[in-house]
């Protein structure tokens, strides 16, 4: 399984509360492009929409730009492929206040591009400062561990 991008600021700014595992349609030079690399999902969030969901403002850039057709965005949305049972749970999940649809990472499995997004809710101010103090505490108490050896 190899990964080709992450959302380094899922994490930071959402509470990630379910992850769940998706297809993503592509034109064939969109996946060239992904596997040598060149993806970013920063700024880029799920959305529904006629009871499909889509990834918006996912940038993968051109593979060659100049054999590439005038009318290609890089930006544009792309079809989300999950099941449909599985999209009325999240239709219903996204209605309740403060819950978005949240890229985390698209990798490689079994030669097919997957997209993983989870539900997240997002963290005030005050939690994404208590969990980097969380995180230094851990690293302070390996320090004094490992030195007290």
């Amino acid at each position: 399984m190899k990964t080709f991008a992450i959302n380094k600021r899922a994490n930071y700014d959402y509470e990630i509360l379910e992850k769940i595992e998706s297809g993503l349609v592509l034109a064939g030079y969109e996946v060239k492009s992904i596997k040598t690399g060149h993806l970013s999902l920063k700024g880029a969030y799920v959305t529904i929409k006629d009871n499909e969901a889509y990834l918006t403002n996912a940038n993968i850039p051109a593979y060659q730009p100049l054999n590439m057709p005038d009318s290609y965005d890089s930006e544009r949305s792309r079809k989300v492929l999950i099941h449909k049972r599985q999209l009325k749970s999240l239709i219903g999940k996204i209605k309740q206040k403060g819950l978005t649809l949240v890229p985390i990472k698209v990798y490689s499995k079994h030669g097919l591009i997957k997209l993983e997004f989870g539900v997240g809710k997002g963290k005030r101010k005050i939690d994404k400062r208590e969990n980097i103090r969380k995180r230094e505490d851990e690293v302070k108490m390996r320090r004094m561990l490992r030195n007290r050896k």
